[in-house]
């Protein structure tokens, strides 16, 4: 296959003596000294690689799965609640007061505030690579300094930093057909286990109804008696603790001694004395009446128009998703038998599906990538040196999962995209080493000679080639701003790849190929028996596990397998060597005779490059459709519309107009779940502001929930609208995410 002169044999027959006719010729060639090394240690170079494709498949299971990387946002939020308090008073109360010692810390980009009623809030964003927790000593400094400045009625700031990582990577929505105290005291009970798994760090809980007491004080009453407010709310603060005694000797034992005072029930707090006047005492029940009713309540959460109470799962960071979500899925799995009849849970807004679908992406990119290589290499190159250029990928792929884990890195959307555009470039190394390795085998040098001479050879060119590529990837990964926070795991991840690729091409396959490498036509040197023992144990023990994985993923791996060596044998073979000695030569005598034609007449080819170039420009400058940060026309797979209702306005009443949202959106055909995760006011943790409903649907292809995309975007716009027109709430924005950043414009002036 490689030569057309028929000499073959005699070449090869020739390479079986050490290649003592080229002893000469060898100290004119050249060598390089990692591979030399690697050479003359065999042992060594065979255990690394093992070593190494060990610790890339755990590597691989172990490192943690995500959506989007975990970048850092450098915004710091303060949030001042002052109940009661207008706007204005709000900003010249609370706001200026904070924003004058916010503005001495160095290192601030821009400063902004929103003063709404009852509430002060200050974003700070810092200049990017700020490190966080020196900036939030920072502001801690300032806001402590400014404390004494603030309104005594105010409560003291809090504190909160975006963290991405901390965002919800699911729903966990209860519902049963029994009241909402009972409900909440289910979805709390499951709640506590939830917290309780290693990975999580917190489930955020909203909806449903929450026990609260009730001591509702009569103003004439208290004016009749002389008291105050402040007099009631001190007595019931006074007698409801647990006083701690100290401590008791009896005997040779120490007892702790406390007393119990916390109040068990509501008829116990109606009888504690306010004070003694004439010596007649004046209780809680003569001024006040004491129900155990309800707290007000803050949030509201539906899915599909039914009441829900919503757990919002927060993992920790660095936690894996996918083992997170399935130790949720397990601890529901386990509760459920021990829930009260009728209860229904179900899972929303999953992320850990996303992330599987693209590892399962990367997966059978990476097996198809190779075994298309694979083919390729063996039609072009023949059986003799395909396996050893094949070996690039899988090798590759693994010494980078090590690398990955060692430095933190996460297995996201950027890294699989990175990993699946490296894919093509993992064997040019490898091509053009073990090809020159065959050359000189050709020749008629040894196997470790050929190896040695003719990795030497090329070593530096292979270097240089690299070298370039990731030169161009270089400066992304030196991208400022939160844009180069994200986009940094492309270059880097690249750099990481083709650099493994380069060590696999310079030390393990010419290792490999001073072992096995051998010409067409002469027997190649059986394998030793442990060699041969080892190989089919690897081959059950990959197809073992990829039975326990999938038998259907096995039975396909193994008939693609038979596939290649079938097409090999049939169709590769043969067609590759009427292409080396009848297409190629073909090919070469009509590139041969173009390019003489060029070089003949040099002026109208220059003419002619110069005139592509500068057409190729004015074409695109005329047909340019502009710049955009992420494709538009990808159908999303989830619409949320937000609704933000007036300052001022009750949260039964923000749930009527999300309700009227939902309805609308509901009414359309085809759709998935509408869900409102949380409809409140002031809910830092979770979704901020008046809620919205979210329409989701995963099971149709793109044409498709691109038609429903643009139903929900014209409903939802309508039913803001209405939603404006009917009580004076302003439509806040309409997201629709596509596993994407999500972006978002302000409407009418709306803070963000």
């Amino acid at each position: 296959m490689r030569s057309a002169t028929g000499n073959v044999p005699a070449v090869a027959a020739g390479a079986a003596d050490d290649g003592g006719n080229h002893r000469s010729d060898t100290r004119r060639l050249k060598e390089f000294a990692v591979t030399s090394l690697a050479i003359r240690h065999p042992t060594s170079v065979v255990v690394l690689m093992l070593i190494l494709i060990a610790g890339g498949l755990v590597s691989y299971l172990r490192v943690p799965r995500e959506s989007m990387p975990e970048i850092v946002i450098p915004n710091i939020i303060i949030t001042t609640v002052y109940g009661g308090v207008a706007p204005g008073d709000i900003e010249t109360l609370v706001t200026q007061p904070l924003e004058d010692e916010l503005n001495t810390i160095a290192d601030v980009k821009v400063i902004s505030s929103t003063s709404r009623e009852g509430v002060s809030s200050i974003n700070v964003e810092f200049v990017a690579g700020m490190d966080m927790t020196e900036a939030l000593q920072r502001i801690r400094e300032k806001v402590d300094l400014a404390k004494p400045e603030l309104p005594a009625a105010a409560n003291d700031p809090q504190i909160f930093e975006i963290n991405t990582s901390q965002f919800p990577i699911m729903q966990v929505n209860i519902a049963g057909p029994y009241n909402q105290v009972r409900l909440r005291e289910v979805a709390e009970d499951i709640q506590d286990r939830f917290e309780q798994i290693p990975s999580v760090l917190e489930a955020q809980l909203s909806g449903g109804l929450e026990r609260e007491v009730h001591v509702d004080v009569d103003l004439a009453k208290l004016k009749f008696y002389g008291l105050a407010f402040k007099d009631v709310s001190d007595a019931v603060r006074g007698e409801n603790v647990t006083v701690p005694g100290g401590s008791i000797d009896v005997g040779e034992l120490k007892y702790l001694v406390r007393v119990p005072g916390e109040f068990e029930a509501t008829s116990a707090i109606g009888d504690i004395v306010i004070e003694t006047r004439d010596g007649r005492p004046v209780y809680v029940r003569d001024v006040a009446t004491v129900d155990f009713g309800f707290k007000e309540r803050d949030s509201y959460a539906r899915l599909d128009g039914f009441p829900v109470i919503s757990l919002a799962i927060v993992k920790r960071s660095g936690a894996n998703i996918l083992e997170t979500a399935d130790s949720v899925r397990a601890v529901l799995a386990e509760v459920e038998p021990e829930l009260p009849p009728g209860t229904v849970t179900k899972i929303t807004a999953d992320q850990s599906n996303d992330i599987k679908d693209m590892v399962s992406s990367l997966e059978n990119n990476i097996i198809s990538g190779l075994l298309l290589v694979v083919a390729i290499l063996l039609f072009f190159l023949g059986t003799r040196t395909a396996p050893f250029v094949g070996l690039a990928i899988p090798l590759s792929m693994l010494i980078s999962f090590v690398i990955m884990q060692f430095i933190g890195f996460t297995l996201n959307m950027v890294v699989l995209f990175s990993l699946i555009l490296a894919l093509g470039m993992l064997v040019d190394n490898a091509i053009v080493v073990v090809e020159n390795i065959y050359r000189y085998r050709e020749r008629g040098f040894a196997r470790a000679e050929a190896a040695r001479f003719a990795t030497g050879e090329v070593s530096t060119p292979i270097i240089a080639s690299t070298a370039t590529t990731l030169a161009a990837f270089v400066p992304l990964a030196f991208w400022p701003g939160i844009v180069g926070e994200f986009m940094k795991y492309l270059p880097l991840t690249l750099i990481i790849t083709l650099s493994s690729s380069l060590f696999v091409a310079l030390v393990i396959l010419p290792t490999l190929a001073s072992r096995l490498i051998e010409t067409e036509g002469v027997k190649g040197q059986r394998l030793p028996l442990a060699a041969r023992i080892a190989f089919l144990l690897a081959a059950a023990g990959a197809l073992a596990a990829a039975v326990s994985v999938s038998w259907i993923t096995a039975a396909l791996l193994a008939a693609t397998g038979v596939g290649v060596l079938a097409f090999n044998r049939l169709i590769g073979k043969p067609g590759g060597h009427w292409l080396i000695h009848h297409g190629l030569p073909w090919i070469v005598r009509h590139y041969e005779s173009v390019l003489r034609w060029a070089l003949r007449r040099r002026a109208v080819v220059m003419a002619l490059a110069v005139a592509a170039l500068v057409g190729s420009g004015a074409i695109f400058s005329q047909n340019n459709s502009g710049v955009e940060f992420f494709p538009e026309d990808i159908p999303p797979s989830l619409v949320q519309v937000n609704v933000e209702a007036p300052l001022g306005t009750r949260v039964q009443q923000t749930d009527e107009l999300v309700r009227g949202v939902e309805e609308q959106l509901a009414a359309l055909p085809d759709m998935g779940d509408v869900e409102s995760p949380g409809v409140g006011r002031g809910q830092l943790r979770a979704l901020r502001g008046a809620r919205a409903g979210r329409v989701r649907d995963h099971r149709v292809g793109a044409r498709e929930r691109r038609r429903r995309t643009r139903r929900c975007r014209d409903h939802g716009r309508a039913a803001g609208h209405g939603a404006a027109d009917g009580s004076g709430a302003q439509r806040r924005d309409l997201r629709f995410r596509s596993g994407r950043p999500e972006t978002a414009r302000r409407r009418h002036g709306a803070p963000a």
